[in-house]
């Protein structure tokens, strides 16, 4: 009998690119912040991650096996990464139950509610995120001060950098010299959520995955320069008010957002002229929430607003079709 000849859909060349192995390096560049934050924040950042992570691999399993009927996608280990996110994005000191809601929330409604990994069109840690900030706004404001090793809910809580920057910006002249130095925002000695607060274990994250090109520089660079640009023009404008635009890159979550976050390939556009784009509008309202908005922190709501941009993205630059006529 001749040799049958398949046909299947293109791409016929593979380059090994897997889900698990793009998935491993965010999990690798995710090891620095994560070491930072239980450096900073002691038995509290180990609790916490810890039960985001099992929360969010334990709704999958369940929502995989019991109400959609397909098989375990657990080995993708997105749910892994979601879990970690969302861990980084509380206080080292929120109670259990929260956090478990909040990783039913993310896997459920965020993710598993579209149809899984590759459907969701919000960034699933952060749906998690922002349901917790809005129901209970108290305790996910609640800021422990970083080296309590043995603390958890009893952790002493202070005022972070994103705080203090609104209050300068509200006329509060006082709380400039609340503010923290540079270098401690920039190594991350400062009180806030457990995976945002050192700008320098992020910073290697983002020289991890570029160097593993799971991500690209377009987003993250974007975001960031629209942010610097935008605040240096209202430092410039008013320095009393609004401070130098370095606090701004190295304080809440901007950095954790862009470059964890903003770059999800399922939430984010696909070309590079739409993920410049994409990473403008996000650093933009970033700035309008964090300076104009009741929040001190507007990364998370960019973010997810940005998600439901980024299909009008996708329609608006869309790549030029081989071989179509130069107009």
């Amino acid at each position: 009998m001749a040799q049958k000849l398949y046909i299947t859909t293109s791409p016929h060349v593979h380059c090994g690119d897997t889900i698990e192995r793009n998935m491993r390096w965010v999990i690798w560049a995710l090891m620095p912040a994560l070491f930072a934050s239980f450096f900073m924040f002691g038995l509290g950042a180990l609790i916490v991650t810890a039960t985001s992570v099992l929360s969010c691999l334990f709704f999958e399993w369940f929502i995989t096996r019991f109400l959609l009927k397909r098989p375990s996608t657990l080995g993708d280990l997105s749910a892994v990464i979601t879990g970690i996110l969302l861990a980084f994005n509380l206080p080292s000191n929120i109670p259990l139950y929260m956090i478990v809601v909040g990783a039913l929330v993310a896997i459920g409604i965020g993710k598993m509610a579209f149809g899984g990994l590759g459907n969701n069109p919000f960034n699933p840690a952060l749906v998690g995120r922002v349901f917790l900030l809005i129901s209970f706004p108290a305790r996910m404001t609640s800021w422990p001060v970083p080296h309590q090793l043995t603390a958890y809910t009893d952790a002493v809580t202070g005022a972070t950098p994103m705080n203090l920057i609104g209050q300068i910006a509200g006329g509060n002249s006082a709380a400039a010299d609340q503010l923290p130095g540079l270098g401690d925002l920039f190594l991350g000695n400062i009180g806030g959520c457990i995976g945002e607060v050192s700008a320098l274990m992020l910073l290697i994250g983002f020289v991890i995955l570029l160097c593993s090109k799971v991500i690209t520089w377009h987003i993250p660079v974007s975001i960031l320069g629209t942010v610097t640009v935008l605040t240096g023009i209202m430092w410039l404008i008013n320095p009393v008010l609004y401070v130098n635009p370095l606090y701004h890159l190295c304080s809440g979550g901007l950095m954790l957002g862009a470059i964890f976050m903003a770059t999800d390939y399922v939430t984010s556009p696909m070309t590079p002229k739409g993920m410049v784009w994409y990473g403008i509008g996000i650093g933009f309202l970033t700035v309008v929430i964090r300076y104009f908005g009741s929040y001190p922190e507007g990364m998370s709501f960019a973010i997810l607003i940005m998600n439901a941009v980024t299909p009008l993205i996708n329609n608006w630059c869309k790549p030029k079709r081989f071989g179509e006529a130069v107009k």
